[in-house]
């Protein structure tokens, strides 16, 4: 994506260069290094444990089950698994951070290199992408600063100091908001698919740090980046992308200079604000934990692993192009998160496979915007999977036009009825069944025809186009009612006698 700013003196474009780490927090029940528990809402400080906060005499355990979910992540990516990776200490000093430093892994991740595949929209037209992972390592959690409620001071909540995360680093391959939020609702849709992540995004278990440069297109060293800390929701991410270019490119042309920073939105003011000064490897005086061996994982664990694990989105992509005739885009979209493909499933089960482009139409068009405007996930959805395969139906066999089989659906979503035959109750109750008759239509197209001379002598003459209008006057007649491929049949057959 290319940014052109004019100023007094020239029209210069701009390359926006984008890189993503997503902190995903581990379904583990208990923390990376201890025994604790992880649950979300506990009371501040009841779940931190002498391990957690580093007390003399207390030695770090790794949590076997966080290694298995970051080994599942890399097979669905792609990746190579580390045969041995090492622990590191990364010192900083903030008041959330009780040991003064962060276990993490520097030189040797678990997961090294892997790609993510998604859609995004580009130019009003939808595009695929593929992102290349630098890494995904292991760590803990810091604490939590809080600062309300504590009458001008602030508290800390070491609850979360612990927690298992796989901070996810993406290539610096992504260019534009766009790109960067489609990529993040992907992986985001992974890591929920394996079952290595909740992603509930509203408490924290799942964040995202984005890192923003730009450049004049066609340069190919890198400019300065400034990291926008902490995002947890994707509307926030893509405001605080394009405001940060903004300020960018702006600062550079009015003679400035970026300077390397950890900023944060504020989505109240719409705007980046400094937190700090970026620190770079050198400052975190990394080096190998001494009270943790390096995590050695054999290929038989990986196998294990691998055994466990669910159908991944690619493989299951490929299988709706082959077994249900979707084209890629349609597959890319249904398989963007396990919920979506398991109801789509589920209505061509039921529907039968000749309706399997119908149901994708309808999960990708009025299903997902109806979902979208109630703030509601596909697996809450008041219309079930079964109560939409019989919608579908009922329009292939022609009880119904599509057109009304658009209301009967919204009149299904506002009924919240866990009734299987709820489309027949509401199509019958509306009197919404299409006439198929033969001697009613033709009594219809007969009326239509000894009404519209004109429409008739230009179809006759060669003016195709005028059947249109004929078919439009018999559903007029017909309230709509009419079954409209007859219609035209029945048109074609008496104006070629």
């Amino acid at each position: 994506m290319t940014h052109e700013r004019t100023t007094r003196e020239n029209t210069m474009q701009w390359e926006v260069v984008i890189g993503l780490e997503n902190h995903v927090q581990l379904t583990t029940n208990s923390k990376i290094f201890s025994g604790s528990s992880i649950k979300f809402g506990a009371e501040p400080n009841t779940q931190a444990s002498p391990v957690d906060l580093a007390l003399p005499g207390v030695l770090p355990v790794m949590n076997k089950g966080a290694v298995e979910r970051a080994i599942c992540f890399g097979l669905a990516v792609g990746a190579k698994i580390a045969p041995q990776s090492v622990f590191a200490r990364k010192n900083y000093f903030y008041p959330d951070l009780p040991k003064g430093y962060q276990i993490s892994q520097f030189e040797d991740p678990v997961v090294q290199g892997g790609s993510l595949t998604f859609a995004f929209e580009k130019d009003g037209k939808l595009e695929t992408k593929t992102v290349n992972l630098t890494r995904a390592h292991l760590e803990e959690d810091a604490g939590k600063s809080l600062h309300e409620d504590y009458h001008g001071m602030s508290g800390i909540d070491l609850n979360r100091a612990g927690t298992p995360l796989l901070e996810i680093v993406s290539e610096p391959e992504i260019r534009s908001a766009a790109e960067a939020v489609a990529y993040a609702k992907a992986l985001h849709g992974l890591v929920m698919w394996l079952g290595v992540c909740d992603g509930n995004m509203q408490e924290g278990s799942f964040r995202c740090d984005v890192n923003v440069s730009v450049r004049p297109v066609g340069q190919q060293e890198f400019g300065t980046r400034c990291e926008i800390k902490n995002l947890n929701s994707f509307r926030f991410m893509e405001e605080a992308i394009h405001y940060e270019v903004r300020r960018q490119i702006e600062l550079i042309e009015d003679g400035g200079k970026v300077v390397q920073a950890t900023r944060l939105w504020d989505p109240d003011r719409k705007e980046t604000r400094e937190m700090r000064t970026k620190e770079d490897a050198q400052d975190y005086r990394y080096f190998p934990d001494p009270d943790l061996p390096p995590l050695a994982i054999s290929q038989d664990w990986i196998d294990r692993v691998k055994a466990g694990m669910p159908e991944l989105p690619a493989a299951m992509r490929e299988r709706f192009i082959g077994d249900y005739g979707l084209p890629e885009y349609d597959a890319l979209i249904l398989t963007s998160s396990q919920a979506m493909a398991t109801y789509y499933e589920a209505v061509v089960a039921k529907a039968g496979k000749e309706s399997a482009k119908a149901a994708a139409n309808w999960l990708m068009g009025d299903v997902s915007s109806a979902l979208n405007r109630a703030d509601v996930a596909i697996e809450n959805s008041p219309v079930e999977a079964s109560q939409l395969a019989l919608l579908l139906k009922r329009i292939a066999d022609g009880t119904i036009s599509n057109n009304a089989g658009k209301k009967v659906f919204s009149l299904m979503w506002e009924a919240q009825s866990g009734d299987e035959n709820l489309a027949d109750t509401i199509i019958e109750r509306e009197g919404l069944k299409q006439i198929s008759d033969t001697g009613a239509l033709e009594a219809i197209v007969d009326e239509v025809l000894a009404n519209n001379a004109k429409s008739v002598e230009q179809y006759k003459a060669g003016k195709e186009a005028a059947i249109n209008a004929l078919i439009g006057q018999c559903m007029k007649a017909s309230k709509g009612k009419a079954n409209p491929a007859q219609v035209t049949e029945l048109l074609k057959k008496k104006l070629a006698a």
